[in-house]
């Protein structure tokens, strides 16, 4: 049995459109991600949040 992950809307918009967008937009996230200038960027994001993770620690 596989279970489905509750979805969390809590705009006026219907799912379905958000969907749809989600759709059509994903294809340049990936590209993105997979790019140089992305993998750069997430290696980036990561140790800004592993320094925010040590400081919250430390206080």
């Amino acid at each position: 049995m596989v279970r489905r992950k509750k979805l969390i809307n809590n705009s006026d918009i219907p799912q379905h459109q958000i969907e749809a967008i989600a759709r059509c937009i994903m294809p340049d996230i990936l590209a993105f991600y997979e790019s140089e200038e992305g993998q750069r960027e997430f290696a980036e994001w990561k140790k800004q949040r592993e320094m925010e993770k040590q400081g919250s620690k430390t206080e």
